[in-house]
């Protein structure tokens, strides 16, 4: 049934301007045929026969595919690159094109939210309600002449249930059939009244929440085995003097006397120690490595709706998401603090050959010992990091003076806490608890021991506070302004007034907690952006349609910037359309990248290990593990170790613009199958980012500015902060195919198809520089704010779904496929490898039969493939960003409706 242009609108909770562009959509699942009724059309059966390429994904159709949350749509999309949720708390996003989480603009029912905290230049889809979501729309072209700022590579739009009336309770459980963690559990309610047709008023409201346990590489043990790292040129080394426990140590006064452990002989110590190189022990890493971290989310939204007449609506939506990740890294080591190093002197009764029982070591003769201790008894090291987002809505829309009119404002807050969850303590008191013989950093405490850990233990403290709010005021106007023979002229006026601010905080708990290192900081910034926009319609004739948009943003710190975008729709027939636009695109330096903290040396260190180019040489750059310290220097501190790194904001930054469009064609060459192609195309200048690590390393004479030292050659830190690179072009095109079976007494099957084809991913690392192709290859621009590793493109990429529906049952088989690429490869020649292409099925079954009971069981993953191996130097032997280590799950879900 086809419903009229003005409720359209109102169901799909977007701006008029927004609608003129995209045409009336009925919802609608995943690329099946989208009914829409454009002034001048004949077809009424094509997919898309907007001007710009849609893809929609209705609630329904993500429990078919069997997902629990928002990140498994994102992964799965072919046009998204997005990463896995990680230990770096960031939670999910989204990366349309892989031309960053930055340049992909969130929606909520056509408006913004507040932005992560810490980096305010990307939405965390975690904290979006996932039981209240009707549908998600994802515009796969630029946008920045429709909603400004971040719209360059797409929109993603989360639509809400427009209303709701009666309850039902959910309950979701998906377990790994292999033992170990990573299981999820899933519940949700949601419950409503009042009829807004019949009664004029609604008022519903969900409340969702999931938890996921860690899963422990040591549960996957096959996927990082030495067997597995050593066919692939990343052979775990026996490592020595590094930190562990019992301790390494080193005579600081005999540079001759090489790392030692007093219990190397006896076995080192399990389960925190095993036995290293060179006389030492070294941390059993499979103790600690985690393959996903554990998870919590809990999501609630109420809307409440009120037709006050038939041609006016007022409502208001409040939300609020709270997402948990746990990160995790080895115990508590004693790093130097405050200038501190960790010394014990021969007066502790734990120097070795002493009244603590310590075994004695040839050469030790009385000299202070420099050890390096991991404190195995504390704990795993974890941190919890907290991010909550409240978004208030308050929408006003109706008809006018002939105008039809859409007023809102919004109000979002979005905070994020990170704690010191367990095992950390305070850096300069653990090591003044070596120097005074109270602890014995070559065993496990005595109970004097034992009350002095407690006593300095940091667990609870808050270590970083962010926050980010948006204030949005909005009003769009729409109406026909003139009849022409093929249909009416619409016309979209609007303006927009927005502002943003961020603050960030780093407390003085970092100068004492080991891992985060870190001086206290503030960074503050704020911006107001007003924005003047229109937008024509125009019915050329009944076989063409043009629209012309274009907005005008004033940035309170950048200035104006104008933004034209024109496409178009032609449909000569009723099997064929043609449709294309051209837009341009503008994105000002997220508020954390231009007035973010800004401190004089090291913030963090980097992702992987690396040699020190200067003073850990090696002959094959970029290659860790392959150099030789210089003389005097301690290989364990300047070879094959995470190095000291530099982020922070960049007042130098400005902004970047792109130019794009897409070129298609939608047909219908027989019934009830709907074919389309589009190209598509973005070409960036002045690109936000930072360099990915290997950067660096495979060329660390021509970045050698950006290896900071002393005098002594020592390296302080290497600078990443984000930069104005030069280019990017990426380019490609999207394929979508429906084909419904015609119905039979088997039931019916349908088929859909979504996929994407690179033509085209080059970056520019420097204006004026080469432009390198990045197609089925690691890339050389990073993922911005979220990661440095680079970006990883895929020649093809698609999923396949096989439906099949008889009256109670349902069932789909989905199929997710990505091409194969080149591994990194930054590892000796004879290990060069490509990544095979990779496949994942799921399998769902649904089941109504019982009254006001649905059923749903599946298997994800159904033939347990592992993710793919890869040799680079920021993982262990899988790609975890780009596929789950979990296996092969089975998922169930239960619903009841009252």
């Amino acid at each position: 049934m086809q419903t009229s242009k003005k409720s359209q609108i109102k169901q799909l909770g977007l701006s008029a301007i927004t609608l003129a562009v995209l045409g009336l959509m009925q919802q609608a699942s995943a690329q099946e045929p989208m009914r829409v009724e454009v002034t001048g059309s004949s077809i009424k059966r094509l997919a898309s026969e907007a001007s710009l390429p849609i893809t929609a994904v209705s609630g329904d159709e993500m429990e078919k595919r069997g997902m629990t949350t928002l990140a498994d749509l994102m992964m799965a999309l072919p046009q998204s690159n997005s990463l896995a949720p990680s230990n770096a708390g960031s939670g999910t996003n989204i990366n349309l094109r892989g031309l960053g989480v930055n340049r992909t603009l969130v929606l909520l029912n056509g408006r913004r939210l507040a932005n992560e905290a810490i980096a305010d230049g990307y939405a965390n889809l975690d904290v979006i309600p996932m039981s209240a979501i009707a549908r998600v729309e994802i515009l796969n072209d630029g946008a920045s002449s429709i909603y400004g700022s971040d719209a360059i590579g797409g929109v993603v739009n989360f639509i809400t249930k427009r209303d709701y009336k009666g309850a039902a309770i959910t309950a979701q459980v998906l377990q790994p059939q292999r033992d170990g963690g990573g299981d999820e559990k899933r519940f949700s309610f949601i419950a409503g009244a009042g009829d807004l047709q019949k009664d004029g008023w609604n008022v519903y409201a969900t409340l969702d929440g999931l938890r996921r346990s860690r899963l422990a590489a040591s549960d996957r043990a096959e996927l990082t085995s030495t067997e597995l790292l050593t066919s692939i040129g990343r052979a775990p080394s026996l490592a020595s003097g590094g930190f562990a426990t019992p301790a390494n140590f080193t005579i600081p006064s005999n540079k001759n006397f090489a790392a030692a452990n007093p219990y190397y002989a006896s076995g080192c110590l399990a389960p925190y120690s095993i036995q290293g190189g060179k006389n030492t022990c070294v941390i059993d890493n499979s103790t600690y490595n985690t393959a996903i971290y554990g998870r919590e989310q809990l999501t609630f939204f109420a809307k409440a709706t009120k037709k006050i007449s038939e041609d006016h609506t007022f409502s208001v939506d409040y939300s609020r998401g709270q997402a948990e990740i746990f990160g995790t890294k080895v115990p508590t080591t004693s790093l130097a603090a405050n200038g501190v190093t960790a010394l014990l002197p021969s007066t502790s009764k734990w120097y070795p050959g002493g009244a603590g029982g310590v075994p004695a070591v040839a050469g030790v003769t009385g000299a202070p010992l420099l050890v390096t201790w991991s404190v195995g008894e504390a704990g795993m090291y974890i941190t919890r990091d907290v991010q909550t987002n409240q978004r208030l809505n308050f929408t006003d829309e109706g008809e006018i003076g002939g105008w039809d009119y859409k007023a809102g404002l919004v109000i979002g807050v979005s905070d994020r806490v990170g704690y010191l969850h367990s095992g950390s303590l305070d850096g300069p008191k653990l090591l003044a608890g070596i120097t005074n013989g109270t602890l014995n950093p070559f065993g496990l405490q005595d109970s004097t021991g034992k009350a002095y850990l407690d006593s300095i233990s940091l667990n609870g403290q808050k270590l970083r506070i962010s926050q980010s709010t948006f204030t949005g005021l909005e009003l769009t106007l729409n109406k026909p302004i003139m009849k022409l023979s093929a249909g009416e002229v619409g016309l979209a006026l609007g303006a927009d007034f927005h502002r943003d601010t961020t603050e960030d905080v780093k407390t003085d708990v970092g100068l004492a907690a080991t891992y985060a290192s870190s001086s206290p900081s503030r960074g503050q910034g704020a911006r107001n952006v007003a924005a003047l926009f229109a937008e024509l319609d125009i019915p050329v004739s009944k076989e063409l349609n043009v629209n012309l948009a274009v907005r005008d943003d004033h940035f309170s710190d950048f200035g104006n910037t104008i933004n034209p975008k024109a496409s178009f729709r032609y449909q000569p027939n009723s099997t064929i359309m043609f449709r294309g636009s051209a837009n341009t695109g503008f994105r000002a330096p997220t508020l954390f990248d231009r007035y973010g903290y800004r401190l004089p040396g090291a913030t963090t260190t980097t992702s992987s290990a690396w040699d020190d180019p200067l003073q850990c040489p090696s002959a094959t750059p970029a290659i860790a593990n392959t150099g030789k310290p210089l003389p005097g220097l301690v290989a364990s501190t300047v070879c094959n170790v995470k190095l000291p790194k530099q982020t922070g904001s960049n007042p130098e930054l400005v902004p970047e613009t792109s130019v794009g469009g897409t070129l298609g064609m939608v047909i219908e060459p027989m019934k009830n199958l709907t074919m389309s192609f589009d190209y598509w195309r973005v070409n960036m200048d002045k690109m936000l980012a930072n360099l990915p690590e290997q950067v660096y390393f495979l060329d660390p004479v021509k970045y050698a500015n950006l290896f900071v030292r002393d005098e002594t050659g020592k390296l302080l830190y290497i600078k990443n902060t984000t930069m104005n690179l030069g280019g990017q072009k990426a380019a490609g095109i999207d394929v979508a195919t429906n084909y419904t079976f015609p119905t039979s007494d088997l039931g019916t099957f349908k088929v859909q198809l979504n996929g994407t084809y690179l033509t085209q991913f080059d970056n520019q690392l420097e204006k004026g520089g080469e432009f390198a192709s990045n197609i089925g290859r690691f890339g050389l621009a990073s993922n911005g704010t979220t990661s440095s590793f680079p970006i990883i493109t895929f020649r093809w990429k698609h999923n396949l779904a096989l439906s099949w529906a008889k009256g109670d049952w349902n069932t789909q088989l989905t199929q997710n496929y990505n091409t194969g690429y080149h591994d990194q490869n930054l590892v000796a020649a004879q290990y060069f490898r490509d990544i095979k292409p990779y496949t994942v099925y799921n399998f769902t079954m649904t089941y109504k039969g019982f009254k006001n009971i649905t059923i749903v069981l599946g298997v994800n993953n159904l033939f347990d493939v592992n993710p793919p191996v890869t040799n680079h130097s920021g993982y262990n032997g899988y790609l975890s960003s780009a596929a789950s280590p979990l296996g092969r799950a089975f998922n169930t879900r239960f619903t009841y409706t009252f």
